[in-house]
């Protein structure tokens, strides 16, 4: 069995910025790299889980998602880093539009993005790691039995001067 280290996007991978999906808004949180390659110098599989409930509210499509997605792999390779898979859940259950009007099984705080990447990596969820940055991420990671959950807590400095 594999072990995996389990990463929220928005607010571990990169910084918080409401419903980021242009290459130009994105900006990695320092240290990430750092974080990612140690992880995987250990043998861990390193997988995002994501909710983007902006796809589901029409602020943007899963190609907008998906072109930003393949950037940021491509970018954590030159970094010499293998995101083993990225998985995303574009529903919401109340401001969802159409067919992503839902409460999906893989949207967090449900385990299903978790639980579906067990299954394709035969990963130990006991022997893994999730980094979230919401109460919602590690609910999702304690339902799904994952070992160690880590509440991130990012220091934001607001610049008052205009």
């Amino acid at each position: 069995m594999n072990k995996a280290v389990f990463f929220d996007r928005d607010g571990v991978i990169n910084v918080e910025k409401n419903y980021v999906y242009k290459i130009e808004d994105f900006e990695f949180v320092d240290g990430i790299f750092d974080v990612m390659k140690h992880f995987q110098s250990l043998g861990y599989l390193l997988i995002v889980i994501t909710n983007q409930a902006g796809i589901g509210r029409g602020y943007y499509s899963e190609e907008d998602f998906h072109k930003l997605n393949d950037w940021m792999i491509e970018r954590f390779k030159v970094e010499g880093i293998e995101i083993t898979k990225v998985y995303y859940s574009p529903y919401h259950p109340e401001h969802g539009i159409g067919e992503y009007k839902k409460d999906s099984w893989c949207r967090k705080p449900n385990p299903g993005m978790i639980l579906q990447a067990k299954d394709d990596f035969d990963i130990d969820l006991r022997e893994s790691i999730l980094f979230g940055d919401k109460d919602s991420d590690i609910e999702a990671g304690i339902r799904a039995e994952v070992g160690e959950n880590v509440l991130v807590q990012m220091n934001v400095k607001i610049n008052a001067n205009k």
